[in-house]
């Protein structure tokens, strides 16, 4: 979904498959080469969509540690980088997990989160309103990734330029109340 108006090469990296390599670098503090591969790919990136499972209602362990070596890697790694949270679960009383883990992780790593979160429960695949909250994430990630002048115009029209914007003292606008 972001692909599309952004033109964005599109790359997934399944940190199950660098479970090892993580583990590695934790005790020695050097990463193998998959996990350099990896870390290179997202500082690099333009944008992420950073997606979980849920485990004892938070973020796994596996995805923590990704983001733990990732900080000692490069702490400035996600710095300004526009950020989609997406997790998966069991139940969805566990939608919570994007405010209460994934915001909280992404802010201390100084990233910009997107305003829209995706959370599917299993009751949500194939449900209607799924694809809507992919769509608007995605939306909000693209926009941010191709700069807010970028984005395409909302149904309020086109964003003003600079140049068309008038500028009123507020004691007229203040004046104006009164009348």
């Amino acid at each position: 979904a972001v692909a599309g108006p952004t033109a964005a090469d599109v790359q997934v990296i399944e940190v199950r498959d660098l479970a090892v390599e993580i583990a590695h670098h934790l005790t020695s503090g050097f990463p193998g080469p998959a996990l350099e591969a990896a870390l290179d790919a997202v500082t690099g990136a333009d944008g992420l969509i950073v997606v979980t499972p849920v485990f004892s209602a938070s973020y796994s362990g596996l995805f923590k540690s990704f983001f733990d070596v990732l900080g000692a890697w490069d702490k400035d790694a996600l710095a300004g980088k526009p950020v989609l949270v997406a997790a998966t679960g069991g139940t969805a009383r566990h939608s919570l997990v994007l405010d209460h883990a994934l915001r909280p992780l992404f802010a201390y790593l100084r990233a910009v989160v997107v305003p829209t979160g995706v959370y599917a429960a299993s009751e949500d695949w194939g449900a209607q309103g799924l694809p809507e909250r992919i769509e608007r994430a995605a939306g909000e990630l693209a926009a941010l990734m191709t700069g807010l002048s970028g984005r395409p115009p909302g149904p309020r029209g086109p964003e003003p330029k600079a140049d068309d914007l008038t500028v009123v003292p507020f004691e007229e606008q203040l004046a104006a109340l009164r009348t």
